[in-house]
């Protein structure tokens, strides 16, 4: 099954690069080789420029590695770096946006417990991240950086890439788009009590999860400045989370009768470079490789293989941030009668055309504090779980994970990658799979969800540690001879039930009707599955509307570009969410409005406003039926012109440091492309009307058959960020048509 979707380049003459970057243009091509510790480091590309690296030992081939990220995608890691940082506007421009970027990184103090971290590193993870940074800083030191950064003025004289920084990266991976998504839907229920939203409609959109709330408390809170600026969702380089899909197969449902796993992460996709980077590590003599999708800025794979197991991810909507109510005057906080000091932490944040400003945050052991305390008031302290003391058992499992053989082995490893929540799914040759899901679970108090602010004054409102891996949902060989993860609820999986708010759950649904065929699948089938564009959510929409469903009761389901039912169903399902929440009784249009382009809240948890949409009764339809409802709705659509679902979803896939900066002759910016899939299909497809539209697809496709010792890949992009490499966007084509590649190890 292959993809509807039309991309248009631009067809230029070649243009010269900078000279200065003649050599390592001309030159990125061919192998090369390193001198390691243990021995020579050779690099080569295969035909589609991956970087096959042989080494002596593990620890030289990630200084491969390391070399690799610096010369493909050195722009993309740098820009992560600074932006972590919080230096945007000291290193790259400044502008009020970026400005207030650095505002909102530096209150997350990222850097906050790295020499910690780098301390708690097994002997094998220092070695190797020591070894990758030498192989950064090798290709800046002989290669210098890219040359869009030193028109800015940019820098790394004395600020080689260290251990610390790849901490770092992990962390915003972790937190950007989704730790960050809780944050903001818990700040969403804080500015629904303060405007005076009736508590019943709350309980419908968070049924069970509002216990101990205090609404007269919630009231009082003095909210500051948007936790989330406008700026970060303008950042193309920091990648932002929307959904994910991966799932295993037993060999007793796969034709070649081994395990075979596959995943796609959803993350923005209309970007150059795309967000991953694929590599194929090999080491000694004894046929030890690792080939799959990297992180540039991180060292080893997220997802891939080894010779012996398989694994692939998605985040798992484990709630790890927290708020607390804090009491405040005299720049202190109450504890029980008495009232506390803060820790005071400065930062300077230097700018390019400005002075410097300086900021105070006040921390307690529940976070940073939003807000002056020596002003008298309710302000909010939020503490994100994953923070803290997450990186160096992070990156020892990482490394832990290349040496496991078994799922049995893996899946505790796994268990113990906590930079933020995730659901791993791990195959092996002996052919077994599993299911483990990861993140620091905050211990609340019994009946808490975590989804809203309490007192911090009571002791009894602090978390009381975290839950082990064992007590999060798990599986291991289930008897349906599957499993599939699709940022769905699994709490009941587990013995603890981590999960408070989740996407819908038309994926999964899919997904698992599709596996549950008695039938052997080959990999051909998962690449169908991989692009499948049946929309569950509109099956479930067309169903209540009876008679009135008028053309959309001819629409097959399908979000392909070229139906006009798919355009039709969006039109309708846009029509009813507004005259049910942006109505006058309800959010209103302006803030309902908001709520849709300005923030992650719909985008990430529609489902719970799907499941108000499809009941029979609500608080939320004020004196109207579900079916009066249905037939408004329908009505302001009756007459829409017949026009492809594609005519409104073309995007650019943009330069993240250049787009839409230049001329599109010059060939940074390719497109348009019309996105096909929605919200609800396993191949996702939103496009965020923000402030910066962006597109969340799959970005990357994985398949790896157990029976064979290679995987197949889609990526939407190309290796380098490198504009006139012949590897710069050469796969969005073949992504676009559902084209696979094969990567071997060899």
């Amino acid at each position: 099954m292959l993809i509807h979707a039309q991309i248009i380049t631009h067809r230029t003459p070649p243009l010269k690069p900078p000279s200065a970057d003649v050599p390592s243009l001309t030159m990125s091509d061919r192998p090369i080789t390193l001198q390691g510790q243990s021995g020579p480091i050779t690099i080569r590309r295969d035909q589609h420029g991956i970087p096959h690296i042989q080494a002596e030992d593990i620890v030289d081939s990630h200084m491969g590695l390391g070399y690799c990220h610096a010369r493909d995608r050195g722009l993309q890691i740098l820009l992560v770096r600074t932006l972590a940082r919080g230096r945007a506007a000291e290193k790259l421009q400044d502008t009020d946006d970026l400005f207030q970027l650095d505002k909102f990184f530096r209150r997350l103090n990222l850097p906050r417990g790295a020499a910690q971290d780098i301390a708690g590193l097994s002997p094998i993870a220092r070695s190797s991240v020591e070894a990758y940074s030498q192989g950064v800083n090798l290709y800046f030191k002989t290669r210098r950086i890219p040359w869009e950064l030193r028109v800015l003025g940019f820098s790394i004289k004395d600020d080689p890439w260290t251990p610390a920084d790849m901490i770092i990266t992990g962390k915003i991976i972790g937190y950007v788009g989704m730790g960050q998504s809780q944050a903001e839907l818990e700040r969403f229920i804080v500015e629904c009590v303060q405007t005076g939203l009736p508590r019943e409609k709350l309980d419908e959109l968070f049924p069970n999860q509002l216990s101990g709330m205090d609404e007269r408390l919630v009231k009082q809170i003095k909210l500051q400045e948007t936790i989330i600026p406008r700026a970060l969702w303008s950042e193309p380089a920091i990648p932002r989370a929307s959904a994910s899909n991966n799932w295993v197969l037993s060999g007793a449902k796969t034709a070649s009768g081994k395990p075979m796993l596959c995943n796609d992460p959803h993350l923005d996709i209309d970007r150059i470079p795309p967000v991953w980077y694929e590599a194929a590590l090999s080491w000694g003599n004894g046929g030890n490789y690792a080939i799959g999708a990297t992180m540039p800025g991180c060292p080893s794979l997220i997802l891939g293989r080894t010779r012996h197991i398989a694994w692939g991810v998605t985040y798992a909507f484990m709630d790890c941030v927290d708020s607390w109510i804090e009491d405040c005057r005299d720049g202190k906080h109450r504890v029980g009668d008495n009232y506390c000091d803060f820790n005071t932490r400065t930062e300077v944040i230097r700018r390019k055309k400005h002075e410097p400003v300086t900021i105070t945050f006040h921390e307690n052991h529940h976070g940073t504090l939003e807000g002056d305390p020596n002003i008298p008031g309710l302000y909010l302290a939020t503490r994100w779980s994953c923070g803290d003391g997450a990186g160096a058992e992070s990156m020892n499992a990482i490394f832990d994970l290349l040496s496991a053989t078994t799922v049995e082995q893996a899946l505790p490893v796994l268990g113990h990658i906590n930079n933020s929540s995730w659901s791993w799914i791990a195959a092996d040759t002996d052919g077994n799979i599993g299911f483990q899901m990861s993140g620091k679970m905050p211990l609340r108090p019994d009946g808490i969800s975590g989804l809203i602010p309490l007192p911090g004054w009571d002791p009894a409102n602090d978390w009381r540690g975290f839950a082990p891996i064992e007590d999060l949902p798990r599986q291991f060989n289930p008897p349906e001879g599957f499993i599939a993860t699709a940022n769905d609820d699994l709490n009941h999986l587990g013995r603890l039930k981590p999960i408070n708010s989740c996407m819908g759950p038309y994926r999964a649904r899919r997904i698992r009707e599709v596996l549950s065929q008695t039938k052997r699948f080959t990999a051909d089938d998962m690449k169908q599955l991989q692009m499948d564009f049946l929309s569950g959510q509109g099956k479930q929409f067309i169903e209540p509307l009876g008679r009135s469903a008028g053309r959309l009761a001819d629409w097959d389901f399908e979000c392909r570009a070229d139906s006009t039912g798919a355009r039709l169903f969006e039109s309708f399902y846009r029509a009813l969410l507004d005259e049910v929440f942006g109505a006058d009784h309800a959010f209103g249009t302006m803030a309902w409005t908001h709520i849709l382009n300005e923030t992650s809240v719909f985008m990430n948890y529609f489902g719970n406003f799907d499941r108000i949409l499809l009941s029979e009764r609500s608080a939320w339809f004020g004196s109207r039926s579900r079916k009066e409802i249905f037939a408004a709705a329908a009505k302001k659509v009756v007459h829409l012109e017949a026009r492809s679902y594609g005519d409104d979803r073309q995007i650019f896939f943009r330069h993240l440091l250049l787009g839409k900066k230049l001329p599109g002759v010059f060939g940074f910016d390719r497109g348009p492309i019309t996105l096909p899939g929605s919200r609800s299909t396993v191949h996702q497809g939103q496009i965020h009307r923000g402030p910066r539209p962006h597109a969340v697809a799959p970005s990357i496709r994985v398949i790896a058959d157990l029976a064979v010792q290679t995987i197949q890949t889609s990526l939407p992009g190309g290796v380098s960020d490198r504009r006139f490499s012949r590897w710069y966007a050469d796969e969005i084509g073949a992504w676009l048509r559902g084209e696979y590649k094969t990567v071997s190890p060899e």
